[in-house]
């Protein structure tokens, strides 16, 4: 469970602002899973999605995340295991291969958390913030995510992650703006 704990260069926890906002949305909070649901609603409410507004920054580290505002559903992410790790709640990374298209012949990652709780185990949520088309909540132990797989080639990649995939890094990393990363976003096929 360790790993799910630590800080690295992406999930960097330990940044001062980070750890001063996860304290801030422990405050007051008994249990972990209020902390949990506090942190994950401040970043699905609070962090803007680049593309829903239209903003061309593109963030990965969560200290990053966090100074900037928005992110992309991978920024958002990272930031959502750090303000959860900096309060002592296991965080993983956890991702959904989804259709960029209706006819199927496009694909892209997407990035979510998995959180552990004590009385659930690992709990999947998607911060990537709503609008009209998507009703993300926390409402263990029921799922309620952002996507639901609908087409051929979309699939949950296995596995719990502690650090962001390589792919996901180099594509934030890789591009400056908003428009640009989005015609080169991140895919591999679930079978990875």
């Amino acid at each position: 469970m360790n790993e799910f704990l630590k800080s690295t260069d992406v999930i960097d926890w330990r940044h001062p602002e980070v750890v001063a906002r996860a304290r801030s949305l422990a405050s007051g909070c008994k249990e972990p899973t209020e902390i949990a649901r506090r942190c994950f609603e401040w970043v699905r409410d609070e962090i803007r999605h680049s593309l829903d507004h239209g903003l061309q920054p593109v963030t990965c580290s969560a200290s990053e995340v966090l100074k900037v505002g928005s992110g992309f559903c991978y920024a958002k992410s990272h930031l959502l295991a750090a303000l959860l790790r900096a309060n002592g709640i296991p965080a993983a990374l956890c991702y959904q291969r989804l259709s960029c298209n209706d006819d199927g012949t496009e694909f892209c990652l997407h990035d979510l958390n998995a959180i552990h709780l004590q009385d659930v185990g690992w709990y999947r949520v998607d911060a990537r913030g709503n609008r009209a088309d998507v009703d993300a909540q926390f409402t263990p132990p029921s799922e309620r995510l952002a996507f639901q797989l609908n087409s051929t080639g979309e699939a949950d990649l296995p596995g719990l992650f502690a650090d962001p995939l390589p792919v996901v890094v180099v594509a934030l990393t890789s591009h400056s703006t908003a428009n640009d990363l989005c015609k080169h976003l991140p895919d591999l096929e679930a079978s990875t």
